[in-house]
């Protein structure tokens, strides 16, 4: 996970005292981000980690499973 932009920018700001509202935007935007990529990365693993389906469920008939009833 490569940080140093995020790093930079908040060096910058602490330099300047608390940074105009467009330095904090582009702090949180870059954090959210950040979240959002390792969210997907979790979720990702999570999915590959699932076992693989099965064709039929062991404990029902072959003949269940094969139409969806549907009314309008």
């Amino acid at each position: 996970m490569d940080i140093s932009g995020i790093s930079n920018l908040a060096t910058s700001i602490a330099d300047t005292g608390t940074g105009t509202k467009r330095q904090v935007g582009e702090v949180d935007l870059a954090m959210l981000k950040k979240a959002l990529d390792i969210e997907a990365s979790s979720a990702a693993a999570t999915v590959a980690a699932l076992p693989p389906p099965t064709s039929q469920p062991n404990n029902l008939p072959p003949h269940l499973g094969q139409n969806i009833n549907t009314t309008a």
